[in-house]
């Protein structure tokens, strides 16, 4: 469960083919629209949430990421990341808080930085949606440790 299994699906599709370019090519490019849309895991989300255009590079690289958009007052579980997390909001506004700390609101073109094992959760605000594009490296194969949800009084910041 350390992997969302929606992300693990699509990422099967970028190496199955579906990028474009000759079989010798070292560039590879991925068409817009050419990967499913997938459902995030109702483990590890609450709320209505999409996952798109997943992405991971090939060995010896370890970044991997997808574009994800929270529908109002969606939002992730708990979680850390074994080398940190970066998030770049591209649409809507949403919130983020690291365990322990204030609910914190985000904006379009905001980049919010998670260090390597913070416990936190990112979402859509209450009233509006939210999309960013999430960005983690893997180690031993898992770039997200899924932990419990987060309440509703949490994400209301009490």
């Amino acid at each position: 469960m350390k992997l969302l299994s929606a992300m693990t699906v699509m990422l099967s599709v970028l190496t199955s083919g579906a990028a474009l370019g000759a079989e010798d090519d070292k560039v590879k490019i991925t068409p817009s629209g050419s990967q499913p849309s997938a459902k995030g895991h109702d483990s590890w989300f609450t709320g209505q949430v999409r996952i798109d255009s997943p992405f991971q590079a090939s060995e010896p690289a370890r970044v991997g990421g997808a574009t994800v958009t929270f529908e109002p007052s969606a939002r992730t579980a708990w979680h850390t990341h074994p080398l940190g997390q970066t998030l770049i909001v591209t649409q809507g506004k949403g919130l983020v808080q690291e365990w322990g700390k204030p609910v914190r609101e985000i904006n379009v073109g905001d980049i919010v930085w998670i260090p390597e094992n913070v416990k936190h959760w990112h979402g859509a605000a209450p009233t509006t949606a939210m999309t960013h594009i999430a960005i983690a490296e893997s180690v031993n194969g898992s770039p997200v440790e899924w932990m419990e949800k987060v309440t509703d009084a949490q994400y209301q910041g009490q």
